[in-house]
């Protein structure tokens, strides 16, 4: 019983560092996913300085991107097509029911491909937004295939905003999380008339030649742009992303997290190892007799320190192989509860590295909690340890 406390002490910690590290790790690959399939001949352009990131920098962002940003950036030698994208939340009637939705502005020029090109938006049904079309409205996979409405919206069904009725065209296939997934698109056209924008832009994507370095390219517009703003080098009110940037930046804020979390599960760790230390002294108490016994009849101190260090050591790998079972369950727990939510971004990876370094680890730290009950047995007198009790 005081060992099965013991291994509990342990599993509880190892579980906790094997579920938080493969989600964090399962997202980080889902998101690395999602930017690769822009490619990396794309760039970003967003309203903000730097720091900021995503849609909130866009809509909240004090100077907006605008036509004259997108004509300085069309003029740059490496740019091949380049286009913006507008984004409201606003009031979207459907039937009798109304809600507030973000709808998107999407261009339908040849920049259109640049959006439209990435895995991440595929349309399922019916057809994305073209040009000369009026009128047309896609909606998101949540908004047709759950009951975001009560009735269900479908192709060709009325959709209003601002009282305009919009004809349902398409219907994009499952993005991954609810705010992509619960989004509509008309045309840039009608979203600046409808949103009163002014030809302001929440997003400006680029698609540059063959052969460009993506960072020059990036230095270059920002130094353009800058200029074109009047704006100082270092105070900028807008980034030039490219993917790569927008990946590292992701992966050093889950990087910051996941450190945190484990720093906290690690306390668990220390605790357990402090149980095993506390088991081994016990039964150093409890088998002083024994160790007697043994070294009368020839043990040496090293045979009884390993005794006790291999006994220490497996009680953490006992513990560590609950706990990374315990671990694997919880996390593709968590993966099923976000998918149920809407979050399907959220991942467990499960990498036989953080398989087998936490069954080593348990192990160490086992081992590590044994040493110095280890050693006192071993430094035990044959003469008083038989006349023990």
């Amino acid at each position: 019983m005081r060992s099965l406390l013991t291994i509990i002490g342990i599993f509880i910690g190892i579980a906790a560092v094997v579920s938080l590290i493969s989600v964090g790790e399962g997202m980080k690959n889902e998101i690395n996913r999602q930017f690769e399939s822009m490619g990396s001949d794309k760039l970003m352009v967003m309203p903000g300085g730097a720091g900021g990131l995503g849609i909130m920098s866009m809509m909240t962002a004090a100077v907006p991107l605008t036509e004259d940003d997108l004509k300085v950036i069309k003029r740059q030698s490496g740019v091949d097509v380049a286009g913006g994208m507008t984004y409201k939340t606003i009031a979207v009637k459907y039937r009798d029911e109304t809600k507030y939705l973000m709808v998107a502005g999407m261009p339908t020029d040849e920049s259109q491909e640049i959006f439209t090109s990435m895995d991440t938006f595929n349309i399922l049904k019916g057809h994305d937004l073209e040009d000369g079309r009026n009128g047309d409205i896609v909606i998101g996979y949540d908004i047709a295939y759950t009951d975001y409405f009560d009735k269900r919206p479908g192709l060709r069904d009325k959709i209003y905003i601002k009282d305009r009725p919009f004809t349902v065209c398409g219907i994009v296939d499952k993005i991954g999380n609810s705010q992509d997934d619960s989004q509509m698109y008309i045309t840039l056209e009608e979203a600046d008339e409808l949103f009163d924008m002014g030809g302001e832009y929440g997003m400006i994507m680029i698609k540059m030649k063959p052969n460009v370095d993506p960072s020059a390219l990036a230095e270059t517009l920002t130094h353009k742009i800058r200029r074109a703003r009047g704006e100082k080098e270092g105070e900028e009110s807008f980034q030039v992303q490219t993917t790569e940037q927008l990946m590292n930046m992701v992966g050093d804020i889950l990087g910051v997290i996941n450190a945190v979390l484990i720093a906290i599960a690690s306390i668990s760790l220390m605790v357990g190892g402090i149980g095993i230390m506390n088991t081994m002294y016990t039964s150093v108490l409890e088998r002083t007799r024994e160790i007697g016994i043994m070294k009368a009849i020839g043990a040496k101190n090293y045979h009884v320190m390993l005794l006790f260090l291999f006994e220490s050591g497996m009680l953490g790998m006992v513990g560590g192989i609950i706990g990374v079972g315990v671990g694997v369950g919880l996390a593709k727990l968590a993966e099923f509860l976000a998918i149920q939510s809407g979050f399907a971004m959220l991942k467990a990876s499960f990498s036989m590295e953080l398989i087998f370094g936490s069954l080593a680890f348990s192990f160490l730290v086992g081992t590590l909690s044994g040493i110095l009950p280890a050693m006192k047995a071993a430094k035990l007198n044959p003469v008083d340890a038989l006349r023990y009790e």
